[in-house]
């Protein structure tokens, strides 16, 4: 006789852990959100109902009796902007399984944008071939760059924080120096690459926006690394490594190759989400790229307690966050960073030990 086993062991294996807790740490942020933009607006329930819904798209009856969508451009922006911080935020987890802080996202971004833009300008031929050439090239160019990390901790004990940071800065330079020197279009009004031919680029799935086919890059990249971490044996070498890297050593586990593949498996996912802002989301490269994506990424893997199961909820709550914040802003009397205020605290509940009415029992907070 088959035994059904009970609905909580199901509910374990299909949300991660710490699921509650992150969706409490939600209702209280939010809530607290209301109190806090009561105390600046005249309007705070208004202002708060479109934070929280600014994002969705609408469906109205035009003047010809048709029903059409709109505010779907901002839509779009939150599915492209959890792409681009699923990917960076994986970068980041994998490196912290082994124990290795690696701040280096942003230059393998970079760099992974550069490397993808120069197959995409150069190299003739149709989509087929050129965009999984590119996106190959960009993700070698983000492993090299973290791997180099990997090595200089694993051979000689550097700290890589301050490697990984250094490095961003040596990354952003090569990218800059590369557009104006040799990759400038002469006929742009600003410094930046010329367009991406329509061979090197996705087709939009939602028009006006870098909504693409890369949108499934994002779970699969999810599952990839929940596999890779959970069920092979280099991820096992990297746990061990990260958890106990003497009794790793002793035991014959690789405990320097587990981190260097950890710095450069994080870097070729940092090094996809630049492929991802070149060919699907903005067509060419600006000398002014903004940096900084590498730190939200670390927001959202610290929002999802370094769990990979949690990383792609994590990222589109963070990117609807924001693009809430940028709607309030637009339509009421309240400044945008009160979505950053929200987000904030959302990431010092889910962190926290205990929560401050918990204190006093000495409760942890509930997983």
């Amino acid at each position: 006789m088959m035994r059904i086993p009970p609905r909580t062991a199901l509910l374990g294996c299909l949300a991660p852990p710490g699921a509650r807790r992150t969706l409490a740490a939600v209702a209280v942020a939010l809530l607290a959100g209301l109190a806090l933009i009561a105390c600046v607006s005249d309007e705070p329930l208004r202002a708060w109902l479109i934070l929280i819904t600014g994002p969705l798209p609408e469906l109205r009856q035009g003047a010809d009796g048709a029903w059409h969508w709109h505010r779907l451009v901002r839509f779009g922006t939150v599915l492209q902007d959890t792409v681009n911080l699923t990917l960076l935020a994986l970068a980041l987890l994998i490196p912290f399984r082994a124990r290795q802080f690696s701040l280096g996202a942003d230059g393998q971004l970079f760099l992974g944008a550069l490397a993808g833009m120069v197959v995409g300008l150069s190299l003739p031929g149709p989509a087929w071939i050129v965009l999984p050439l590119a996106a190959a090239a960009a993700m070698l160019a983000g492993a090299l760059w973290g791997g180099a990390t990997g090595v200089l901790k694993a051979r000689y004990g550097a700290n890589e924080m301050v490697v990984s940071l250094m490095l961003n800065l040596v990354a952003i330079e090569i990218y800059r120096l590369a557009i104006m020197a040799w990759l400038r279009d002469p006929d742009a009004g600003f410094p930046a690459t010329p367009f991406l031919p329509p061979t090197a680029m996705f087709d939009p799935l939602i028009a006006y926006t870098g909504v693409t086919l890369m949108l499934a890059a994002a779970p699969l990249a999810v599952l990839a690394v929940t596999v890779l971490l959970g069920r092979t044996t280099l991820g096992y070498e990297i746990r061990v490594a990260g958890a106990a890297p003497a009794f790793a050593a002793q035991a014959g586990v690789p405990v320097a190759r587990a981190i260097v593949l950890s710095m450069a498996l994080g870097g070729a996912l940092a090094g996809l989400a630049g492929f991802h802002i070149g060919h699907a989301v903005l067509g060419r490269l600006p000398v002014d790229l903004a940096a900084g994506l590498g730190f939200e990424g670390l927001l959202v893997a610290l929002l999802a307690r370094h769990e990979p199961r949690a990383i792609l909820g994590a990222a589109f709550f963070y990117a609807w966050l924001r693009a809430g914040g940028q709607a309030m802003e637009r339509s009421t009397d309240v400044a945008r960073e009160i979505a950053l205020v929200l987000q904030a605290l959302v990431i010092v509940l889910v962190m926290a030990e205990r929560w401050p009415w918990q204190a006093r029992t000495g409760r942890k907070a509930t997983p």
